[in-house]
């Protein structure tokens, strides 16, 4: 089987392409205008200056939406202007030329290569520095408040130091029943433990406020110490109670990679979402292949209901991947499904839907 790019080739790539940058296009300008009448008011209250709002939140906003929906619109086209051709029997008179249906696929395959490739090395590696800006822009204009819901903080903050904090204000930068332990060869060296430590923005030290301290030398003695106040040292600032759970659309993947095995470093054990995040990246853009297939296959045969069936059936299914796929990661955020499982099995499962309508396909 010969798999040069010819006249045929050709004219169903030009079709793909331009159906999905075309159907890209409207939906964009639509979600615009609507997250726009939805955050008006923020951007008046906080006073985003037009400049802003249009070069650092929607230049930015654009291409996030695009790839974000990028594989079901890349379902829909190929639904929509597969139809066409077969309603207008152009796959029927290719088929009878000798053309096989896998031959078809050819083209099909090649730009489902094209916009997968573009859609990982965007959503990799230039989608999150752009990213970047659009969040900045968010916490400045339109959510300016940092959270943090996270109680019985454990973290690891450098090797044989572990820190826990009750819960921690990220207002006042407090952090209530503070607690140090420090390890040396396997054995507990020293632990102190405070009501609170504060941040003390011009020492860049933390203050511990009626703190009990106890130390153990080799052989095991134990020297117990109190006091008031006590300002101290420690490889950990009030950013690293304010992380958001967004910043990671702002990480390339060698930079989610690293964030990860720190968080891990670290101590953390909720960093399934961090984990879907990464492995998101690589399953998104592998569904381009599966989706397309699905829909070639699927409205390339007339149908008595027309081409509105063909679409139908298209946007029933690609909303059932949408869905699925968050119904599997709410799981696997959720600590039931592994993040890695959570976000492959509906390729997995959709894959065998694909190969079943293959088996159907017009020959």
């Amino acid at each position: 089987m010969r798999l040069m790019i010819g006249k045929l080739d050709w004219y169903i790539i030009k079709k793909f392409i331009g159906t999905y940058f075309f159907s890209i296009g409207l939906i964009i300008s639509v979600a615009v205008v609507f997250d726009y009448a939805e955050k008006m008011d923020d951007f008046y209250e906080h006073n985003a200056p037009w400049k802003a709002i249009m070069f650092d939140y929607y230049l930015n906003f654009i291409p996030f939406f695009a790839n974000m929906f990028s594989s079901l619109f890349i379902f829909i086209s190929v639904i929509f202007f597969t139809s066409k051709l077969a309603y207008n029997t152009e796959i029927v008179a290719a088929l009878a030329a000798g053309v096989s249906f896998k031959r078809l696929l050819w083209p099909y395959f090649l730009s489902a290569l094209f916009i997968g490739s573009l859609s990982f090395v965007l959503s990799g590696y230039i989608i999150p520095p752009a990213n970047k800006k659009r969040l900045e822009f968010e916490w400045t204009y339109i959510k300016p408040n940092y959270s943090n819901k996270e109680v019985d903080f454990h973290r690891q903050i450098e090797p044989g130091v572990f820190i826990y904090v009750s819960n921690y204000n990220t207002y006042s930068d407090i952090a209530h029943k503070f607690s140090v332990e420090k390890f040396e060869n396997g054995r507990l060296h020293s632990k102190i433990m405070c009501d609170y430590a504060k941040w003390d923005t011009t020492k860049n030290k933390w203050g511990l406020r009626n703190y009990y301290l106890r130390k153990f030398d080799e052989s095991g003695k134990e020297t117990v110490l109190s006091g008031h106040s006590l300002d101290t040292t420690l490889n950990i600032t009030p950013k690293d109670f304010k992380i958001r759970a967004k910043i990671v659309q702002a990480m390339t993947n060698t930079e989610l990679d690293e964030f990860i095995e720190d968080q891990k470093m670290q101590g953390v054990t909720n960093i399934e979402e961090f984990e879907i995040e990464k492995y998101t990246r690589w399953a998104y853009p592998f569904s381009t292949f599966i989706l397309t297939f699905i829909g070639a296959a699927l409205s390339s045969k007339k149908k008595r209901g027309g081409m509105g069936l063909n679409i139908g059936m298209g946007l029933v299914l690609s909303f059932a991947y949408v869905l699925f796929m968050r119904f599997t990661t709410m799981f696997a955020v959720g600590g039931t499904l592994s993040p890695k499982f959570g976000v492959w099995v509906p390729n997995i499962i959709f894959m065998l839907i694909s190969i079943l309508l293959y088996r159907k396909a017009p020959k």
